[in-house]
């Protein structure tokens, strides 16, 4: 059986002369983000993040402390900047029990990031 693509679908739309950003969960969910304008779009796909999810995609770390040490990068960052992207649905953070420690695992929710900018 083949695997469905998880497609995030980000909309740009010209309103009054400034630009106003969707984004959906899922192709064809009825679940939106409505963001404060085209500035949270770039912060939400800053060239970090892509190499977040580059390195998530090959690599597959096995914690987020894991993720920064790959990265270079500080641990307390690199946590932000994914519960960023898991609260858009780019990343899950799965909780994993090792001995009486909990550590979160960050896994691609995505396949695909479509943007459509309508003028």
């Amino acid at each position: 059986m083949a695997q469905k693509t998880k497609t995030r679908q980000i909309t740009i739309v010209d309103k009054g002369g400034t630009f106003n950003t969707l984004l959906r969960r899922f192709s064809g969910s009825k679940e939106d983000y409505d963001f404060e304008g085209i500035s949270a779009l770039r912060r939400l796909l800053s060239n970090e993040k892509a190499r977040i999810l580059h390195t998530i995609k090959t690599n597959q770390p096995n914690s987020v402390y894991d993720l920064a040490k790959i990265l270079k990068r500080d641990f307390k960052a690199v946590r932000g900047d994914l519960e960023l992207l898991s609260r858009f649905g780019f990343v899950d953070l799965i909780s994993e029990k090792k001995g009486k420690r909990e550590r979160l695992k960050p896994v691609l929710a995505v396949d695909s990031i479509n943007i459509e900018i309508q003028v």
